[in-house]
């Protein structure tokens, strides 16, 4: 690894890392040398700290509901006290419960949005003290790296998604603010909307092809890498963004634009005005031309999606 790659002497948090993408992003940034606090709900936790110590990194495993406020402060607390400071979140923990907005339940909506929206604010919220309180104590910026958890949800408006795709949309949102508000603190922040083939996901991607090597397609250790980098002294010009990350690419989203400026002709619109000006132009519009951004589907080449 180059000199700016390193995360030697970096202590980094990542939840929801007992399985999958979590646990495949902890071992990549182990890899390149960073101690890790391993957050789940279950003794899988614990499972992959092992994991990490045997291949001689360091490691802790802390095992509680990300959704509940207060385990972002244990997490730091974790950190802190473990390896003497926190340098990098990766936030990933999540819940699936897909439902038609017509059949969805208050706990359906509930869970999603705790555990991945509350979620990620809980934790990157003490982490955001703690680098406050360190920048001011140094009278410097400090390290700190915060990589978000999107969705791809968010820019098409998952029909069976609608309270994932609402917690994706919101966590876009917080990794903006984060970015913005925590930056002359030293600390970087950007998002990613993965695919990666986890137990999550098993019902999402048919087989598709594998790399050279022999690494499959949506294996989650190609986001890992991504994850890594962004964690890394060389993303130190990388904040604000969103990426969506799987297979043999890393696609960086541009912002929204504004398609078109309706003006009203005396400063104020009508109602016959505004029916004149918009009634005209989404007159035969292409039902797919809204704010969804069904463009990005177009950079899957991976022949693992499934249809129907």
């Amino acid at each position: 690894m180059s000199a700016t790659q390193t995360l030697q002497g970096r202590t980094a948090v990542v939840t929801g890392a007992g399985a999958g993408l979590g646990r495949a992003e902890a071992l990549a940034l182990a890899a390149l040398g960073a101690d890790v606090v391993v957050n789940d709900i279950g003794p899988a936790a614990e499972d992959v700290a092992t994991e990490i110590k045997a291949l001689g990194g360091g490691a802790v495993a802390v095992t509680g509901d990300i959704g509940d406020w207060s385990m972002g402060d244990r997490l730091v607390e974790a950190a802190v006290e473990s390896f003497g400071g926190l340098d990098i979140v990766v936030n990933n923990a999540g819940v699936l419960r897909d439902k038609m907005l017509f059949n969805l339940s208050e706990s359906d909506w509930d869970d999603v949005i705790r555990i991945h929206l509350k979620g990620h604010a809980g934790l990157s919220r003490a982490a955001a003290v703690h680098w406050r309180a360190a920048s001011k104590a140094a009278g410097a910026p400090v390290y700190g790296r915060v990589v978000n958890t999107s969705s791809e949800a968010f820019l098409f408006g998952a029909p069976g998604q609608p309270n994932y795709s609402a917690a994706k949309a919101g966590i876009t949102a917080l990794t903006l603010a984060t970015a913005q508000g925590l930056a002359r603190y030293g600390v970087r922040a950007n998002a990613i909307c993965p695919r990666a083939r986890t137990a999550m996901t098993a019902e999402a991607f048919g087989e598709g092809a594998t790399a050279p090597g022999g690494l499959d397609i949506m294996a989650p250790e190609r986001v890992a890498t991504l994850v890594a980098h962004l964690a890394s002294p060389a993303a130190d010009s990388i904040s604000g963004q969103v990426f969506v990350v799987y297979g043999d690419m890393v696609a960086l989203l541009a912002p929204p634009t504004v398609e078109h400026k309706f003006t009203a002709a005396d400063g104020t619109f009508s109602p016959e005005e505004l029916d004149a000006q918009l009634t005209p132009y989404f007159t035969g519009r292409d039902p797919h031309r809204t704010y969804a951004a069904y463009s990005v589907a177009a950079l899957d080449t991976t022949g693992t999606q499934q249809t129907g």
